[in-house]
């Protein structure tokens, strides 16, 4: 399903920059045209995240062109390229990388098209960032370890793609707990690249190396949070070593609910994908709007996984 979405994706991004925009709609009305880059639309967290921008502009009877930068920030530069050749009124970036996304946040400001950042963050300023602070979650998730260990034991820490703000942040956030519980150890860290089946490989190479010695992961996010589960399953680990994530996505749900996973920390992507429409709106309509929107993380245990689950 989300193949023929994406493919979906990317043909409708290559007819709409080979033809003008229509901006109005059947009233004759100007309507607003968003173009949006996302990340990688083979991330469930990113297509919640899409899922939520494309209903919140059908709300607000905007134009929204969603195309899909395939993690390559070079690719989303060229999109933000393209978006401003057809003259939209604002974009929306989910960007690959802090530094090599930048680019494409400033060609927007000097276009005097309002950008929206959406979930990550650039080195460029853009005219307003929706998202939740990755520092948190990280501090969140490991305080929640160290409470279970008692603050003593070995943990590993899976990152998401180097480079990229929520990798860098979640880093950050994690490492401030480790130092604070010094009765932690970080045994090892090394990147799963935010996919399920890369991080399913990397614990398998993990628990040949350090076997018993390991009692927890911390992985960046749930896509590779549950790779980790499926690889200590597989070598009889389960119950013996606790894996927390970030996200909270469906299936991240399911297994806090059956007691595979130990705890997830929920990321609002309705939230994040609705108010960077809102933002864009405004700011293409020269509206107030905040610069700064930071959706709260919250802990996702056994305990309250109902509340999550829809």
């Amino acid at each position: 399903m989300k193949n023929i979405r994406l493919s979906g994706l990317l043909l409708l991004s290559v007819f709409m920059a080979g033809c003008n925009q229509s901006k109005t709609d059947d009233s004759g009305e100007k309507k607003l045209v968003i173009g949006a880059t996302m990340l990688s639309m083979q991330n469930e967290f990113v297509v919640n995240v899409a899922d939520a921008m494309e209903q919140k502009a059908g709300e607000l009877g905007v134009k929204l062109i969603l195309v899909d930068a395939e993690r390559s920030a070079l690719k989303q530069v060229e999109q933000v390229e393209s978006f401003i050749a057809q003259g939209v009124d604002a974009i929306i970036i989910n960007p690959c990388e802090v530094e090599a996304s930048s680019p494409a946040v400033k060609l927007a400001l000097d276009a005097k098209i309002p950008i929206i950042n959406v979930n990550s963050e650039t080195s460029a300023t853009p005219t307003a960032f929706v998202g939740s602070d990755d520092e948190e979650a990280a501090r969140i998730a490991m305080r929640y370890i160290a409470e279970k260990l008692g603050g003593k034991g070995n943990v590993l820490m899976m990152h998401g793609f180097m480079g990229q703000a929520a990798q860098i942040k979640r880093d950050k956030g994690a490492k401030e707990i480790l130092k604070a519980t010094p009765g932690l150890t970080l045994l090892a860290e090394q990147s799963g690249e935010w996919d399920r089946a890369k991080a399913m490989s990397l614990t398998e190479n993990w628990i040949q190396t350090y076997g018993s010695k390991v009692n927890a992961i911390f992985a960046q996010n749930d896509e590779m949070g549950m790779g980790a589960v499926k690889a200590l399953e597989a070598a009889g680990l389960k119950g013996k070593v606790m894996v927390v994530s970030v996200d909270a996505i469906p299936d991240a749900l399911q297994a806090v609910k059956k007691g595979t996973l130990d705890a997830t920390v929920f990321q609002d992507a309705k939230q994040q994908g609705g108010q960077a429409v809102e933002a864009a709106v405004k700011a293409a309509k020269k509206e107030k709007f905040e610069a700064s929107a930071l959706i709260p993380f919250k802990l996702v245990t056994k305990e309250n996984v109902g509340e999550f689950l829809k």
